[in-house]
């Protein structure tokens, strides 16, 4: 009998209703909290409506999809015991931990600000990483730099 690591998200996951995307539903999911979906959704889509109407020509689901593509990181450290000793391994990042990170930093960086409605934070993080910039932008470009600062362990990568 195989067991499995993981839920099987992936194989249930149904597109959103307004998009029909994979991956909008993904981030839903992910945006969802003590398993208020519809609250989710709601936010989710209004951040969509913001979008449109600060660039009107734009399709919304074009410019979130731009801003994960662009959060994604390309490489990361990982903690690699050598002998008694941790190095910091930079390794290539799997497509499916790319979409994970890139969701969870997005959602850190609205999560961190305060005093706006999420909807406005979420729009605001979606345009601003479309654009490559942002909070969830600059995250990234620190996980990319640590992984450069210690190419020198690149030899410990399994």
């Amino acid at each position: 009998m195989g067991t499995k690591k993981f839920t099987a998200s992936k194989e249930t996951l149904a597109p959103d209703t307004r998009y029909g995307s994979l991956l909008a539903s993904k981030f839903i999911n992910c945006l969802m909290h003590d398993g208020k979906k519809a609250t989710a959704t709601r936010v989710f889509y209004n951040a969509m409506d913001q979008i449109k109407k600060r660039i009107p020509d734009a399709d919304p689901i074009e410019i979130f999809k731009a801003a994960i593509e662009n959060v994604k990181p390309t490489l990361e450290v990982r903690s690699r015991r050598v002998g008694g000793a941790n190095y910091q391994v930079p390794m290539q990042v799997r497509p499916t931990r790319q979409q994970s990170l890139s969701i969870r930093w997005i959602l850190g960086a609205i999560r961190g600000k305060t005093g706006r409605p999420t909807y406005m934070r979420l729009a605001d993080e979606l345009m601003a990483a479309a654009r490559r910039e942002g909070e969830a932008m600059a995250k990234r470009e620190q996980t990319i730099k640590m992984a450069d600062a210690n190419k020198a362990f690149s030899h410990f990568a399994w």
